[in-house]
C-alpha cells in the first residue's frame, strides 16, 4: 500500500551523530525518504514546537534516512535537540529534483545546503568528472567532506574546501573559487544549494558561461504543499513548484538574490 505523502508518519530518532558544534546528523527508519530524489524535501514535525521543511539526507544503512540540522530558530532549534528514543512526525516528499547531466559537473554547497548535494551524487555516473566546492566561515564548520571524498571514490572528483577566515583549506568565499574554475574548465552543469547570496552569484557566473545550473532554494514553508503561498518568490512556490529551479529562471525573478520574507510574509532585503 502507497503512503499517502500529507499524512505525518510517527519516526523514533536512532542515532544521533555530531557534526560540528551547531550542527547535527538525526537517523531514523522509514520505508519512502531512503529513496527520495536529489532536491526533493519532507516537512517534519516537532512536538510541541512547529514543522519545517528538510532536505533529506542520505544514510548507508538499508532503510534509514537522516535530517541534518543547524540550530538556529526556535524550530530547527527544537528539532537539533530531539533525542535518540524520541518522535518526529515527517510529510512527503514533496518538490521536484535536479536534472541530472553527464560530464564535467560542480557542485557548490555552503552549511547544511550539503545534503541534497551529497544524495545528488549518489546519482551520478561512475565516468562523470565531478568538482564538489564546500564553502563554510572556519575550519569547525566543514562538515561532509569525508563523505563527499568517499561517495565520488571511483569517480574522477575533487573535493575543494574555502573558509572565510583562510583556517582550512582556500581562503575567502566559495563563489570566488566558483568563478576561478569556472573559467579553467567547462562544465556541462553547475548545482548549488546554500546560503541564497552565495547560490546567486554562483547561478551569474554560471549564466555568463552558458553554463546550464540549478539552484535548490530556501524560503519560508508553512503547507509544504503550495496552499499557504508563504513560500512564494515572484510568481513561483519553492514547495510547489521547486524547490530546484533552473538558473535562466531564476535570474529573471526580481527577488532572487534580493529580497525574501519575514514569517509575518512582509518582504525584506538580503
Amino acid at each position: 500500500m502507497q503512503r499517502d505523502p500529507n499524512y505525518p508518519t510517527i519516526c523514533k530518532i536512532e542515532k544521533v551523530i555530531d557534526e560540528t558544534p551547531s550542527v547535527r546528523t538525526l537517523i531514523f527508519s522509514d520505508d519512502v525518504l531512503p529513496n527520495v530524489l536529489p532536491g526533493q524535501f519532507a516537512m517534519v514535525w516537532i512536538p510541541g514546537v512547529n514543522e519545517l521543511p528538510m532536505s533529506v539526507m542520505i544514510s548507508h544503512e538499508q532503510g534509514k534516512a537522516a535530517f541534518t540540522i543547524r540550530k538556529l530558530g526556535e524550530a530547527s532549534t527544537g528539532l537539533y535537540n530531539v533525542a535518540v528514543g524520541k518522535y518526529i512526525g515527517i510529510r512527503g516528499p514533496y518538490g521536484n529534483s535536479f536534472d541530472i547531466k553527464e560530464g564535467k559537473l560542480l557542485l557548490v554547497g555552503g552549511g547544511t545546503g550539503l545534503v541534497p548535494l551529497l544524495r545528488l551524487l549518489t546519482f551520478v555516473k561512475p565516468s562523470d568528472d565531478v568538482t564538489v566546492l564546500i564553502g563554510a566561515k572556519t575550519k569547525a564548520e566543514v562538515f561532509f567532506e569525508d563523505m563527499a571524498n568517499d561517495i565520488l571514490e571511483k569517480n574522477p572528483h575533487r573535493v575543494l574546501v574555502v573558509t572565510e577566515d583562510g583556517s582550512y583549506g582556500e581562503k575567502g568565499l566559495v563563489t570566488d573559487l566558483v568563478e576561478k574554475i569556472i573559467t579553467e574548465t567547462k562544465f556541462e552543469a553547475v548545482y548549488t544549494c546554500g546560503p541564497e547570496l552565495m547560490m546567486y552569484k554562483t547561478v551569474q557566473l554560471s549564466h555568463e558561461k552558458g553554463i546550464f545550473v540549478q539552484a535548490s532554494l530556501e524560503r519560508m514553508m508553512k503547507c509544504g504543499i503550495g496552499i499557504c503561498g508563504s513560500c512564494c518568490i515572484g510568481e513561483d512556490l519553492v514547495c510547489r513548484d521547486g524547490t530546484i529551479f533552473d538558473g535562466d529562471h531564476l535570474l529573471a525573478n526580481k527577488e532572487f538574490g534580493h529580497t525574501f520574507r519575514t514569517k509575518a510574509g512582509i518582504l525584506d532585503k538580503f
